[in-house]
């Protein structure tokens, strides 16, 4: 009976320390309750009167295992140290098993949509009355066009296509189609847009209305230049 009195608080206290050793430092309020609960049943075994003493031996040392040999958490991310295999992660990073931050989701690359063809369509240039000749308000309009076809790239063709009402002869709209395509074409070039982006111009007449030629507000929208670019 002496020989299992004396093994047995061995055995129970090495048990105690050995678990402490795999717990984190700060688990040592656990094992000095684990180890005060032991200690308190060794002392038992002997009388009474040493369980509060046993009690406060086993917790005492118990604790001090667990906070000497018990592996830490230098940076609190929740992963032991002897497992971090990132030391020093920021506070409140989220980080996977090993202790590291979950890597950065590549970044997306939105490819740019080119519209490969568009038409500007011009219905504020309506020349002097029966002429081709550029009116000031005109010339102001075409800037703001000259602008937007300079910022195009060098690849880009462009195709001028002038448009007249139904009043008068077809031939006389045809001509005259032509040569308001041409002045709108001059202008453009003399403000900046290259001549060889311009691969056609060239006049329709009365041929293709967008609106009702009866009307007058129908007349005003077939006396249009089209600007069609391909990229």
């Amino acid at each position: 009976m002496s020989i299992v009195r004396t093994a047995l608080p061995l055995v129970l206290l090495t048990s105690v320390l050995t678990g402490c050793a795999g717990l984190q430092k700060t688990d040592w309020p656990t094992c000095a309750a684990v180890g005060g609960a032991i200690g308190a049943g060794l002392g038992a075994i002997e009388s009474t009167s040493w369980a509060g003493g046993g009690a406060l031996y086993v917790g005492g040392m118990a604790a001090a295992y667990c906070w000497v040999k018990g592996d830490g958490d230098e940076d609190g991310d929740g992963v032991p140290d002897s497992r971090d295999k990132c030391p020093g992660t920021p506070k409140g990073v989220q980080v996977d098993a090993d202790g590291c931050p979950p890597p950065a989701p590549a970044p997306v690359v939105e490819e740019a949509v080119v519209v490969k063809e568009e038409t500007i369509v011009i219905r504020d240039v309506h020349f002097e009355f029966n002429k081709a000749t550029l009116t000031p308000a005109d010339k102001d309009v075409l800037s703001t066009v000259a602008t937007r076809l300079k910022q195009e790239t060098s690849t880009a063709q462009l195709s001028v296509t002038g448009h007249t009402d139904s009043v008068g002869s077809d031939a006389y709209n045809q001509k005259l189609s032509q040569r308001r395509a041409d002045s709108v074409v001059k202008y453009l070039v003399e403000n900046g847009v290259p001549q060889s982006s311009f691969v056609s111009v060239s006049g329709a007449g009365e041929s293709q209305p967008v609106a009702d030629n009866k009307t007058a507000d129908g007349r005003a929208m077939n006396r249009r230049t089209e600007i069609k670019i391909n990229r």
